[in-house]
């Protein structure tokens, strides 16, 4: 089948999705892509049987799967996948081989060589592949993305990033490298880096140094155990300097700390979220010791991401060169880990 027919033939109707990995995150991104109405629920798929009969729930007539080579079996035009971070590149190469189009949580991969070969994929196959970097969807930030694209703040000089999570996760592969991949660089800070590339347009990354910790020491070996504390330096190829800390189980008095703040030659930006919350945040321009709100909450935009991956499905399911970025994405995290592996 021709491209251009497959185009046409996705444009006249629902795109038919399978979900492979229906644990809390994917039962959400399952919800927000089902309310949204631009997509039709085909097949399920999660270890766990009750995971599958609680998101049944949403489509009553949805294949039940034991594996992702049955979802596929289906034919579906995209697969959303939540799955643990091992799992990732793997199956995001399959389905795409298979003609489905992905939408896969992070880290697309645990090393810039996964990424770079599910986006080589995606280029193979001419399909649309996007990852859940869900902070880009919130009207906080995007709101400093706009005024950094107006140029409001005159020339970013100066980046400072914090996601200090006081919980951790909860599912022991996130502590098993060779399942996650990294620790909190790899689960919170990807976050981070990409909020920063993304808001200022993905510049050259030219240096990045790192400090990680685990259990208040330094991390020595990140192939036996994973960090819980870091800090990282990137610098730009324009000069401008990223600073990013992130955390599990730091005792910081709140839930969360999440935030970051752009310095520029005209003014200044903060992202910030509300009274240590998961979910509330705000975003305010600066100029000398003025500060006006641009955005506030509530701001429902969790299961964003996928809804507007779900959006783009049904209009062009075809590669968007965007996904190079995802590579670039990768790369910086492989150097957070340099020289400890």
């Amino acid at each position: 089948m021709s491209d251009t027919r497959t185009t046409v033939e996705t444009a006249t109707r629902k795109p038919r999705l399978g979900f492979v990995g229906l644990g809390w995150i994917g039962r959400h991104r399952m919800e927000a892509i089902a309310a949204s109405g631009h997509a039709e629920i085909v097949a399920l798929s999660d270890p766990a049987p009750e995971a599958v009969e609680a998101s049944a729930a949403l489509s009553p007539g949805a294949a039940r799967c034991a594996s992702l080579d049955e979802v596929l079996a289906e034919r579906p035009d995209g697969v959303v996948i939540a799955t643990p971070s091992a799992m990732h590149a793997d199956q995001t190469i399959r389905a795409l081989e298979a003609g489905a189009a992905v939408f896969c949580q992070k880290p697309l991969g645990r090393t810039r060589d996964e990424a770079e070969a599910a986006v080589a994929a995606a280029r193979r196959a001419d399909r649309l592949l996007h990852v859940d970097l869900s902070y880009r969807h919130t009207a906080a930030l995007r709101a400093i993305r706009t005024a950094l694209d107006a140029g409001a703040l005159g020339e970013v000089f100066a980046v400072d990033l914090t996601f200090h999570n006081a919980y951790g996760p909860d599912k022991p592969w996130f502590f098993d490298v060779t399942q996650s991949g990294g620790g909190c660089v790899m689960d919170l800070g990807v976050h981070l880096v990409d909020m920063a590339l993304w808001a200022l347009d993905f510049p050259e990354v030219a240096d990045v140094s790192a400090h990680l910790y685990a259990g208040g020491r330094p991390l020595e070996d990140a192939e036996a155990q994973v960090e819980d504390f870091a800090v990282v330096t990137l610098t730009l190829a324009t000069g401008a300097v990223v600073r990013l800390t992130c955390s599990w189980n730091l005792p910081a008095g709140r839930d969360a700390v999440i935030g970051a703040d752009f310095y520029g030659t005209g003014g200044g930006a903060s992202f910030a979220n509300v009274d240590g919350s998961f979910f509330n945040f705000t975003a305010h321009l600066h100029e000398g010791t003025a500060s006006r709100a641009v955005a506030v909450p509530p701001d429902d935009w969790g299961g964003r991401a996928a809804a507007a991956w779900a959006e783009r499905l049904a209009r062009d399911p075809r590669f968007d060169p965007s996904a190079e970025n995802l590579v670039r994405l990768s790369g910086v995290l492989d150097r957070v880990y340099a020289g400890l592996r």
